[in-house]
């Protein structure tokens, strides 16, 4: 199974990181009844951003919820030395793994590596980076999408950064139509229609989701402004 098997045109993918953590099965659980399709989990190591965040044993205790459900696992690491990693995230139930740009000098070495794993490969860049060069190196290394951050990364809870459209609009314009385009930070109800317009067709929601008491109808809220 690759990306192209999993978006059903959009998908809109909770952030667990967001999540309250003392009920985060039960949060899961509640999501996939509401048809979430795919969840995206991040990764920071103290390092390459702040805070250290949630690891492999996290992951390894709600992979098997995910999967028995048919859903998918789509890991953001925000972490130095990423392709160190990649085994022990792919035994822990990642399906897929979204390294950035920033951290990988030898990105197309790092994308094999996660290749021999059977892990999906995702390509991020920070802000400070320009879509033409994030673009010509998912191109040349054959990534499978591109996440466009419209945050600084690291912290959830951020407030979408605006220019992040003119972002979405330069990368889509450099890259395949088939190729799926990712944004991550600060999405909610009253943004996520215009990141669609601009491009992107996956859409990681953290606060906008866990920050509301009716998960499934916040989740169904923001599916429904891309229809």
């Amino acid at each position: 199974m690759s990306w192209q098997d999993w978006i059903r045109t959009v998908e809109v993918e909770p952030s667990l990181y967001a999540a309250d953590f003392s009920r985060l099965g039960e949060q899961i659980e509640i999501l996939l009844r509401a048809e979430v399709n795919i969840f995206h989990f991040d990764v920071g190591d103290g390092h390459f951003v702040p805070p250290i965040t949630t690891g492999p044993i996290v992951l390894q205790s709600i992979s098997p919820i995910v999967h028995a459900a048919g859903g998918v696992l789509d890991c953001h690491l925000m972490i130095e030395a990423p392709e160190r990693h990649f085994e022990q995230f792919r035994e822990a139930g990642a399906d897929s793994v979204t390294v950035h740009y920033e951290a990988c000098p030898d990105l197309r070495s790092v994308v094999a590596l996660a290749r021999e794993q059977d892990l999906e490969v995702g390509l991020a860049f920070n802000p400070e980076t320009t879509p033409e060069t994030a673009a010509e190196a998912a191109l040349a290394t054959g990534v499978d999408f591109v996440l466009c951050m419209s945050i600084h990364p690291g912290f959830s809870g951020q407030d979408f950064m605006p220019e992040a459209l003119d972002r979405i609009r330069a990368l889509r314009g450099r890259l395949p139509e088939p190729m799926p385009i990712q944004v991550d930070g600060g999405i909610g109800h009253g943004n996520i229609r215009d990141a669609y317009d601009a491009g992107a067709n996956l859409f990681v929601a953290g606060t906008a989701i866990f920050g509301r008491e009716d998960l499934p109808r916040a989740y169904r809220r923001l599916v429904e402004a891309l229809a």
